[in-house]
């Protein structure tokens, strides 16, 4: 700074040469002894009009110190300071030279130098100690005190002798003021003023009283004036009635400038007007483009016009770089401004700083709108939808902007997906568990509901129905627990998608390829925003495997957690959004008011109940769901897990670390695993549950059977045919590179359904053994109890079942049992073996096992009372005393073998109407019964059979035997042998030796007998061929 400046500085009291705003102090006037004079001053002052600079201007009259550097405290009191001072305390003959060899700025700051010198009034003592004689002894202070203390002295005694040489001239000014003072106040009053004395004695001055208030003791005191003065006489007082002197001429006054101002001022001023219009006009046509660039701007902010919006910005920063240079031309000495030229830059400088506002304002807006900005939807054929993003990005480059609006916008992509991604997981966990509650607590589906969906695997009108498969609540959690998941897997509109949209964006910022499109603002400024540093991709990438993480966490946790029990977050107050939060925070799965979601936070849904069900165990599993709807549904969520696993392991962060690749391959395997356990526990309980369909009601395909084989056959079917989708994923092994992710079945998987498909087959064959064979303790006909008589009704299903006897239910089991034997469970095994590639000897040989086991306690049952009876009247026939015949040639047959024959007949009958496939063997076996029964009543005899019962014993058997000859068997034959044995043994030879002469005559009867009976027994003929 030079000393030109310093002065001008010290001259006028500022701090800078280039102030922004007029001082206070010099609007203030100055302090003065007397008050009254202040407020005439005051008055006088405000009543004409100033000059913005008439404080620097001096004249006779001012009253301020003309010494430079002189500054006013708050009170007034003016202090006279120097620029520079010797030290007080006799030191250095510079103050400031200390002060600016210790580092001070005293010479830029004067408010600080004042704190330093002794003649200012914000001199510190404690500041001035501490700087200046900071390193001072105690002595070289005390030495100090001594000096100044010597200059005080010194200067109170100067002091004194000025007054008391000047102080007659003091009170000599002072009278003259005050008469001057009084004659002027008095003017035109009544009684004149007494005049004082001219001249005082130097001994009054000397006195205990000041001269102030000698003078008010006199006749120009204020108490001499407060009387009244007549009105027409003071007319040119100066008091304050008569406003000082001037009312006389001010009314006159007045009047001519109102006459002047009606006569000429409508001429000086429509001149004047017409002028500074013309002028006005001339400026802002000459300026009319500066004048348009505010409005043409604000105009495209709101038509969010980006492109023109980045035209305007050009034109104004173009005009506000030529006012900057043509200011920068005067300043710099090379001439002076026109003032067209100046208004130029003075309206350019009022544009730029509108430009300015309006462009800030515009920028904060499109750093919102970037946050809160969603992903633009993939476009469809044919059309081409804008990427606002990319826009904004573009626009803020465009501008030219300090952070990077590239980078902000994929960090702040980057945490809105992992906000959403948490918040929809954790939102539908709770509403599947939520409506999972529900059906757990309700009531289980009846019995006919259960069989409907049973038949729909066979039946052809329900192919590929989803509401055939389980009841509409079931299908309801179904349907949640998909859409769920195809939120959170789906790569067209799912949280996936927009993963996978971000990494492409990413990836294409980092290649460079999007940054071609994109402008690089004024004069290039923005170019250093279009390349992405080392720490920033490696950044990205990391955040990219972030997300993958979260969102296969989430997926696998679901799936391999059991349900949840906190549900509060449907009736928790939702967070407060925080100016980052995005627009879209409020999420898809979650933004609607669902009333199923609606409940009282106060009656919150019951938890589940614990009845020891295997569904209670899965999260995804809907309490009373079967296995048909689990296997469409299941085979659905499976596909979109392994979709989702195999879009990630395509992508490059994915692909390059192992880590991320093992747990997308324990995400499929792990779910594969889950999925397929609850599976077989529905599995297992449907089994249970499907001998319940048995209403005995024949097929319509084949007469001996009953609709359950089918049924089952195509229940299993459906069942084995979902498992095989869920082991191997068909859909998505089908793809190149799925081996990595995608391995083949554990061995534990395959032996679990191994296990449960022999489970199923052999629970469903116990009960329909259990089903044939009980029997109404009333009227000794079988009814079928249900599994659980609380929760099924059998009236509801099995009313086609009631009025069938016992024999003819044991005869369909049968028939089923040996179906199932002969086709149905080879054909079973062999879509097992196809699907699963897998060969199972041990399950097959066992359940072979059990149907023999179940077709031999069947047939024992059926034909065990038939049997029983007939050996019952067969023995009671032999063995009664009436049996041995009366004649010595006996010609007819005991009523008992008629009896036999015709309960024979009745079962023959049953048998055939009912299960003809099953005839040959029963009454072949009912024929074995009756010829032991023949061998045990002979034997049973205690008497030797004479010729006539030996007759009539060998013409009983004999009959029975030709007329069940199409049924004899080779125990049959054997054991007839042995009735014929023991009658020889029964009898004498000669007895014999008759026997043989008879032989021709009991042919002809027992030909006889035949061709008597050929009606009753033609049943038990064989059928000739048709020719």
């Amino acid at each position: 700074m030079t000393s030109d400046e310093q002065t001008l500085l010290n001259h006028y009291n500022i701090n800078t040469l280039y102030p922004t705003a007029w001082p206070i102090e010099k609007n203030e006037s100055d302090a003065s002894g007397d008050e009254q004079s202040t407020n005439m001053t005051k008055r006088l002052a405000y009543s004409r009009s100033k000059s913005r600079y008439s404080a620097l201007i001096r004249n006779g009259s001012d009253r301020r110190s003309l010494v430079p550097g002189s500054e006013k405290t708050g009170d007034g009191i003016e202090n006279l300071v120097q620029k520079d001072e010797p030290d007080p305390l006799g030191g250095p003959d510079s103050v400031v030279r200390i002060l600016r060899q210790k580092g001070l700025p005293v010479e830029e700051d004067q408010r600080l130098r004042n704190r330093f010198l002794l003649s200012s009034t914000t001199f510190s003592p404690t500041l001035y100690l501490s700087h200046v004689h900071s390193d001072a002894s105690t002595q070289s202070l005390l030495r100090g005190l001594e000096s100044l203390s010597g200059s005080i002295d010194q200067k109170s005694a100067s002091l004194k002798v000025l007054v008391e040489s000047n102080f007659e001239r003091f009170v000599r000014a002072k009278t003259t003021i005050d008469n001057v003072y009084a004659e002027m106040r008095n003017q035109g009053a009544d009684t004149p003023v007494a005049e004082l004395p001219r001249t005082r004695s130097r001994i009054t001055s000397k006195g205990s009283a000041h001269f102030r208030n000698s003078s008010a003791q006199g006749p120009f005191s204020s108490r001499g004036v407060d009387k009244p003065l007549p009105s027409d006489n003071k007319k040119h007082a100066l008091v304050k009635e008569s406003e000082y002197g001037v009312q006389g001429i001010k009314a006159p006054l007045i009047e001519v400038a109102v006459k002047a101002e009606e006569i000429w001022g409508p001429a000086l001023g429509g001149r004047a007007r017409e002028e500074t219009l013309k002028s006005a006009m001339a400026s802002v046509e000459e300026c009319r483009e500066i004048f348009e660039v505010g409005p043409a701007l604000s105009s495209c902010i709101k038509r969010k016009d980006y492109d023109n919006l980045v035209d305007e910005y050009r034109k104004a920063r173009r005009f506000a770089e030529e006012a900057r240079a043509t200011a920068n031309q005067a300043s710099g000495g090379r001439g002076s401004l026109t003032d067209s030229q100046m208004y130029r830059v003075i309206i350019t400088a009022r544009m730029w700083s509108g430009v300015e506002n309006q462009i800030d304002d515009f920028k904060r807006e499109i750093w919102r709108r970037l946050i809160n900005v969603e992903a633009p939807p993939p476009p469809s054929a044919g059309q081409n939808t804008p990427d606002e993003p990319m826009a904004l990005i573009g626009v803020l480059l465009e501008l030219g902007v300090e952070d990077n609006p590239i980078w902000f916008w994929l960090l702040s992509r980057y945490d809105y997906l992992k906000t959403k991604i948490a918040a929809s997981f954790e939102r539908s966990r709770v509403e599947i568990e939520i409506l999972r509650r529900r059906l757990a607590n309700a009531e289980p589906p009846p019995l006919r509901t259960i069989i409907a969906h049973f038949k729909g695997p066979r039946d052809s009108a329900s192919h590929n129905k989803t509401h055939h498969l389980d009841t509409p609540a079931v299908l309801e959690l179904w349907d949640l627990i998909h859409s769920s998941v195809c939120y959170l897997l789906s790569t067209a509109g799912g949280l996936l998608g927009e993963v996978i949209e971000f990494w492409d964006k990413a990836q294409a910022f980092i290649d460079g390829k999007t940054q071609r499109t994109l402008p690089t603002g004024l004069d290039g400024q923005s170019e250093r925003h279009h390349r992405l540093s080392l720490d920033g991709i490696k950044d990205l990438q990391k955040g990219f495997v972030e997300l993958i993480e979260i969102l296969r966490d989430s997926v696998f946790a679901f799936f391999a957690e059991p349900p949840i029990e906190d549900v509060s977050m449907l009736y928790s107050p939702l967070p407060s959004t925080t100016p980052t939060t995005p627009k879209s925070a409020v999420f898809a799965p979650f933004a609607h008011q669902d009333s199923r979601f609606r409940f009282d936070a106060s009656n919150p849904p019951p938890p589940s109940p614990k009845r020891g069900e295997a569904w209670e165990d899965y999260a995804f599993w809907p309490p009373h769901a079967n296995a048909l709807s689990g296997t469409h549904y299941l085979d659905k969520v499976l596909s979109l897990v392994g979709t989702a696993a195999m879009e990630l392991g395509d992508l490059r962060p994915v692909s390059s670390s192992s880590r991320v690749q093992e747990g997308l391959k324990t995400l499929i395997n792990g779910t594969r695993e889950r999925c397929v356990s609850a599976l077989a526990a529905a599995w297992i309980r449907d089994a249970e549950m499907f001998h319940l369909m048995e209403t005995f009601a024949r097929s319509s395909d084949r007469r001996e059977l009953t609709k359950l084989p089918a049924y089952f056959l195509a229940f299993e079917k459906a069942v084995l045919s979902g498992l095989d989708r869920l082991v191997y994923v068909p859909g998505v092994t089908s793809k190149a590179g799925s081996s990595i992710l995608i391995t083949p079945p554990t061995s534990t998987t395959l032996k679990l359904i191994r296990r449960d498909f022999t489970k199923t087959i052999y629970v469903l064959l116990s009960d329909m053994i259990k089903d044939a064979e009980k029997r109404s303790p009333r009227n000794n006909t079988l009814i079928l109890q249900p599994m659980d008589t609380a929760s099924l009704s059998l009236n509801d299903s099995l009313d086609d079942a009631k009025g069938k006897s016992q024999s003819t239910r044991l005869l369909l089991t049968m028939s089923n049992i040996k179906y199932f034997q002969t086709d149905l469970i080879p054909q079973l095994i062999t879509h097992f073996e196809t699907s699963f590639s897998l060969k199972i000897p041990e399950e097959t040989r066992t359940i072979k096992d059990a149907l023999s086991q179940i077709e031999a306690k069947l047939f024992k049952s059926y034909t065990g009372p038939s049997a029983e009876k007939l050996a019952s009247t067969i023995y009671n026939g032999i063995t009664s005393p009436n049996w041995v015949p009366t004649t010595d040639r006996p010609t007819e047959l005991r009523p008992y073998v008629y009896e036999a024959l015709l309960q024979l007949v009745y079962i023959h009958t049953e048998v055939s109407t009912t299960a003809p496939s099953l005839l040959h063997a029963i009454i072949s076996h009912l024929f074995e019964r009756i010829v032991g029964s023949f061998l045990d009543a002979i034997r049973a005899r205690t008497d030797r059979y004479s010729l006539p019962a030996l007759m009539q014993a060998t013409l009983d058997v004999e009959f029975v035997a030709g007329t069940m000859s199409q049924y004899t068997t080779a125990t049959a034959g054997a054991l007839q042998e042995e009735v014929y044995r023991e009658l020889d043994q029964r009898t004498d030879k000669s007895a014999r030796a008759r026997l043989q002469k008879e032989l021709p005559d009991m042919r002809a009867i027992l030909k006889k007998l035949r061709e008597g009976t050929r009606g009753e027994f033609a049943c038990f003929r064989r059928a000739k061929a048709k020719t």
